[in-house]
This record gives structure tokens, C-alpha cells and sequence, in this order.
């Protein structure tokens, strides 16, 4: 397709929703299929866990690179080559015959999932209208792609394999890969838009945010990826007087995701309303607090306080984007967007070497939620020294 007509085009929110809800679906497959292929293979979990570390690495990596290609040719075609992408690697990943190939197979997954954050969330923000709850919107479908990996896959364990889980997922992400290019559309407001912004330089303080959004990202991507990645094996041991069952824990664990998922709701209507640097203040204290609460409970009190934990976890997402969209011209978006992901996403995937680290030397798995806890704290650091900022002076509206 010719490149001047695919930059022109764009789609309807509820499809970047979907794409959403497919990368961290598919990036969340070998949390909940490590176990079983660690038996395939000889291992035991918390060896066969570091096997996924690029691939983590990879998400986060890559994103500078998704977003430089989408400027220089197309957002939608970068979204269009996403979930082929996703969607062959999962294959691969599915029918790998060593772990040499399964660990290449992951690190290519984590290659194509990068592009979905600085393009696709690059791509909703560009139409610059009730930016904070149409963010929320989109974050829960992420965080639903979240919830339903471990009941999914849990599933399908029981009646399949790990293999089964990635070729599943990856027929599925095929199939919709082609509803996707389908659903393509010409946009031509969003030329309009952009050229009544092309003027616009950064907003006053901009470094401030910056450093706020930066902080806060590096200590929200270590949080979000251990709760994404640990939940469903921490559930496995801390539940054992409610079950045992991989189906029962994987079911409870995607509850928690579900449930907490809407605080995202929540919380982008209130980023519309009320003063960000507020919203992320009292996200950080819920954080502190209901993270240290969780490292010490077991059973139903673990299971209550871990959703009531997630909520804020998964409550502080949206709020960097609407930062960054005030602050930042749109144009110059996809590359900040980049880098915030590279941080967000490679802290996160020090989550698996270093939990691995401490189970190998004897520490409990409570001691992750501990560590959370203190890097909470960094969080409401970010929020104390983010500036306020006027009406007249946000960049995600039009005068």
C-alpha cells in the first residue's frame, strides 16, 4: 500500500483497545506457561523464568526503534506489522523444540510487542479529546489482557500444554491482525489537527514533568511488571488453604487484574477533573502502603489486599500519558512515548533475574513485595516535585 495513504490513515479507539489487550496478553503467556515448560524441559520455575528476560529486555528496547519507524513511514502500518508479528513469533515460541529457540522465539514476541505503546497509544492521543478517560479506557483493556492471561492459560493448561498456549494466542492474534488492517480508516481531521499544533512548542516546565514522568515510570515499571508477572505463581503459594489448582489460582489472580482494572476508569475521569500531580500523590501513598500490607497476609486477606494494591498500581498508568500529553506537542510525542516505555519496560524486565536471584538464595517470595514497597516511595517523589500547570498552558487542547 502506498506510504502517503497509510500515513493518513488511522482506526476507531476500541481496535488500539483490542491491540492493547493483545500485547500484554501475549507478552504474559510465558508467566503462566513457564511452569509447565520448565517440567518439558528439566527445570524447575525459577530457572527456566531467566529464559524470558530478553524478551522483557526487548519490549522495552525496541520502542525507540517502533516509534522512529512509525514517523518515518506510519503509525498504522507499524500497528498492521504488530500483530503479524506477535502472532508468527507466538507460533514459533509454541512449537520450539529447545530452549535456545524457545528464548529466541520469546525475545522476537518482545521485539514485536514493543511497537504497540509509543505507536498505538501515540496514535490515541493524537486526536486530543477527553484525553485522561479515553486513556483509562484503553488502559483497561491492557490491564484485562493482564487479568485474562492467567485464566485463559490457566485453562488451557488444563486441558493442553504450554505449548498450546502460545499457538493458540498466536492464531488468534493472526486472525485479528487481519480485522485490524481492515478496519483502517482515512482521518482526514487528524491532518487538520496536526497543523493547527504544528506551531506548538513545549509547554512551560516541560523539564519538570519530564523528570516527574521519568522517576515515576522507572519505579511503576519494576512495580507493574513484578504484580503482571509474579501474581499468578504468588497466588499458587500463598492461597494453598483456598487451593492448590493452577485453574483456581490462575481464575483468582485474573479477578484481582479484572476488578483492579477499572480503577483506571477512575482515574482518567479524575486526570480530566482534577490536577494530575494530586491524582499521582494519592496513587503513590495507596501504593506504599497496600504493597507492605501485602508482603506480610496470606489467603483471603493476601487475596483482598492484593486487589485493593493493584487497583493503585494499575490507577497510576494513565496518568504519565496525560502528563506527557500537556506537556508535550504532538509531533514529538512518539519519540518521548519511546523512551518513557524503554525505562518503563526494561525495569520491568529486571523483575525476572532478580527474582530469580532471590529465590535462588533463599529469600521469600514476599520479599519482591517488600522491594515494591520501598520503590513505591520514588513514585510519591515524582509526585511532589511535578509543577502545577494552568488550563491555558496544556498542550492536549485546542484554542
Amino acid at each position: 500500500m502506498n506510504q502517503e495513504i497509510m500515513r493518513s490513515k488511522t482506526v476507531r479507539d476500541i481496535y488500539l483497545n483490542i491491540s492493547h489487550f493483545l500485547d500484554h496478553f501475549v507478552m504474559l503467556i510465558f508467566a503462566k506457561a513457564a511452569y509447565d515448560a520448565g517440567n518439558y524441559f528439566g527445570l524447575t520455575y525459577d530457572e527456566i523464568i531467566v529464559y524470558g528476560t530478553l524478551s522483557f529486555v526487548f519490549f522495552g528496547a525496541f520502542a525507540p526503534l517502533a516509534s522512529y519507524l512509525a514517523d518515518k513511514f506510519s503509525r498504522a502500518l507499524l500497528m498492521v506489522i504488530y500483530h503479524f508479528g506477535i502472532a508468527v513469533a507466538s507460533i514459533i515460541a509454541g512449537i520450539s523444540s529447545s530452549l535456545f529457540i524457545l528464548s529466541l522465539s520469546l525475545a522476537i514476541i518482545g521485539i514485536f510487542a514493543s511497537i504497540y505503546h509509543p505507536v498505538g497509544t501515540a496514535m490515541l492521543l493524537a486526536k486530543n479529546e477527553r484525553t485522561g478517560f479515553r486513556l483509562g479506557i484503553n488502559g483497561v483493556y491492557g490491564n484485562m489482557g493482564v487479568a485474562a492471561a492467567p485464566l485463559v492459560l490457566g485453562a488451557i493448561l488444563l486441558f493442553g500444554n504450554w505449548r498450546s498456549c502460545f499457538i493458540i494466542s498466536g492464531i488468534f492474534c493472526l486472525i485479528y491482525g487481519v480485522i485490524f488492517f481492515l478496519a483502517l480508516e482515512n482521518n482526514p481531521s487528524l491532518k487538520q489537527t496536526k497543523t493547527l499544533q504544528l506551531n506548538r512548542s513545549f509547554a512551560k516546565n516541560w523539564q519538570w514533568a519530564l523528570a516527574s514522568i521519568s522517576i515515576s515510570t522507572l519505579a511503576g515499571g519494576f512495580i507493574f511488571g513484578a504484580m503482571t508477572f509474579i501474581i499468578p505463581r504468588y497466588f499458587e503459594i500463598y492461597l494453598v488453604d483456598i487451593s492448590t489448582s493452577v485453574a483456581v489460582t490462575g481464575a483468582l489472580a485474573a479477578a484481582v487484574y479484572a476488578s483492579a482494572s477499572f480503577s483506571q476508569l477512575v482515574v482518567g475521569r479524575l486526570i480530566d477533573i482534577y490536577s494530575p500531580k494530586l491524582i499521582l500523590l494519592y496513587t503513590a501513598v495507596g501504593q506504599i502502603i497496600f504493597i507492605f500490607f501485602a508482603s506480610a497476609l496470606h489467603n483471603w486477606y493476601l487475596f483482598f489486599i492484593s486487589l485493593v494494591a493493584i487497583c493503585f498500581v494499575f490507577g497510576q498508568i494513565p496518568i504519565n500519558d496525560a502528563i506527557l500529553s500537556r506537556y508535550i506537542p504532538d509531533e514529538k510525542r512518539g519519540k518521548i512515548l519511546s523512551i518513557k516505555f524503554l525505562l518503563n519496560l526494561c525495569v520491568g524486565a529486571a523483575v525476572l533475574p532478580v527474582s530469580s536471584l532471590l529465590m535462588q538464595n533463599g529469600y521469600e517470595f514476599n520479599t519482591i513485595f517488600i522491594l515494591m514497597g520501598w520503590m513505591a516511595i520514588l513514585i510519591l517523589f515524582a509526585a511532589l516535585i511535578l509543577p502545577n500547570q494552568t488550563e491555558i498552558d496544556r498542550l492536549d487542547k485546542i484554542y
